[in-house]
């Protein structure tokens, strides 16, 4: 993310997603913000705030979207997550403070993965060594007896033959070099076969540690998600590990040794605190559905998961403390990016404290006929271009031509108009109906390619278009 400049991040967004260029260039410069705080002198460092983003627009015209493109070139703890499953404390519902516990959780596991790749290469190299000795298991030659000495008073023992200690051979200094050269042969022979996958199909017995965790379930209110998690742990220590031997094949036992021995190298303190520092100083929540905490006006009854949880994020968004099972957080350099559609509600209901912490607003475009036909084939994950992908695994070749694609761009435009605007999402909608019937029948279809244009479009979609009954539950 250091690496990359504004109009760069920028670029990277257009990718995936068409328009919006206001709310992809305050992305953007938020983004760049987090690496120059970086840069500034420590006295000067911790003074310097995140400008939070608010982005306002309709339905499906990018802003979840955006979020999620976001946390992939982000490189740093990031959190998609709906205001409106908040409630205000001392009511039954997630407390606010989770949100921040969760995003340590998911920095713990990202800097965990981060670290055992760094091991991985390691790793693997005694996983190998541990599957040859399950495959080869190594041979111990008898040493020899000593001689009695002749002036001693020697006494001769008759060994019961029934325990076999009379028919060991007494192996010389000799033997046991040639013991260790042709078990070391064999073993590098049996390397060569697992590194060509010519030991696949056969079995070793494999140790597999299981941890008896009695099942718990505790039933509690906002601010105690985490007490079934530490009681959790507190019985995993507590419990023994059992372990119990399973025969599974060799590619699979590797993978296991591999994880196990990446899994004892990571230093977990080390995870934890790197985890800790980078949710602290580079941590990203985005709240979607800001809008549903807002108040309606002439409501007099009290909304629990309204008002109540804007007061509730207030200190969190500002900067606060948050107790989490690694340890305390601060929230005070964590960027908030809210967004909503603000239908039925503005901006301006939000109470007063609320609108001061995101001092960047945003709104984005709503979408017309030339978007949705930029949307159909531009972006990379194109919806036209996942179609054709998808028929292509059948052997079905589609083609949906230029002028297809302007009629299903029409088309979705008209009943957004007529209906709910959904956004980009009414795409989804139209292109299932059109490509119903192929879809249905495509494991039939090996080697056929279909061809749509505007008239077949035109003759799958008009009706229901016209008939408003209809439409209004088909689309």
């Amino acid at each position: 993310m250091s690496t990359l400049t504004p109009k760069e991040i920028v670029v990277e967004l257009d990718k995936y997603i068409v328009g919006q260029d206001d709310a992809k260039r305050a992305v953007a410069i938020a983004l760049r913000n987090r690496w120059r705080r970086q840069q500034v002198d420590p006295v000067l460092r911790d003074e310097i705030a995140p400008k939070n983003i608010i982005m306002i627009g309709p339905t499906g015209v990018g802003k979840t979207e955006i979020a999620r493109r976001l946390a992939k070139l982000a490189k740093a703890p990031f959190i998609k997550l709906e205001a409106s499953k908040f409630t205000e404390v001392g009511y039954v519902g997630r407390d606010v403070e989770s949100m921040i516990r969760d995003l340590a959780e998911l920095a713990v596991i990202m800097v965990k993965q981060e670290e055992t790749e760094t091991v991985h290469a390691k790793a693997k190299d005694i996983a190998e060594e541990c599957l040859l000795d399950l495959l080869l298991p190594p041979v111990k030659v008898p040493t020899p007896a000593p001689e009695p000495d002749p002036e001693d008073d020697v006494i001769e023992v008759t060994i019961d033959d029934s325990f076999g200690e009379s028919e060991l051979p007494q192996a010389s200094a000799v033997d046991q070099e040639q013991v260790e050269e042709r078990q070391h042969k064999t073993r590098e022979k049996l390397r060569k076969l697992f590194r060509k996958g010519k030991l696949d199909d056969r079995s070793v017995d494999l140790e597999i540690t299981q941890q008896a965790t009695p099942v718990v379930e505790i039933f509690s209110a906002g601010g105690f998600e985490e007490m079934d998690i530490n009681i959790k742990d507190m019985f995993e220590n507590l419990m023994p590990k059992q372990t119990k031997k399973k025969k599974v094949k060799v590619p699979e036992a590797y993978e296991i040794l591999v994880e196990r021995e990446a899994q004892r190298m990571v230093d977990m303190d080390k995870v934890v605190s790197e985890a800790k520092c980078r949710v602290e100083q580079n941590g990203i929540v985005f709240l979607d559905e800001i809008d549903k905490v807002v108040a309606r006006e002439g409501t007099s009854s009290p909304d629990v998961s309204r008002e109540g949880v804007q007061r509730d994020l207030l200190p969190i968004v500002e900067g606060s403390s948050v107790n989490t099972k690694y340890g305390i957080i601060k929230t005070d350099h964590i960027l908030f990016i809210a967004a909503g559609a603000f239908h039925g509600t503005k901006p301006s209901d939000l109470i007063p404290e609320m609108q001061g912490r995101f001092p960047i607003r945003v709104e984005l475009d709503s979408l017309d006929k030339d978007d949705f036909v930029r949307i159909l084939q531009e972006p990379e994950n194109a919806l036209i271009r996942q179609y054709v992908e998808l028929m292509k695994t059948e052997g079905v070749t589609l083609e949906i031509g230029k002028d297809a694609i302007e009629q299903l761009a029409e088309i979705a435009c008209l009943i957004n108009e007529k209906h709910e605007n959904i956004g980009a999402r009414r795409l989804h909608t139209v292109l299932e109906c059109l490509l119903d019937e192929v879809s249905f029948n495509a494991s039939e279809m090996d080697g056929v390619t279909v061809k749509i244009d505007a008239d077949e479009v035109r003759r799958k979609l008009d009706d229901i278009v016209e008939d408003e009954d209809l439409s209004r539950y088909i689309l």
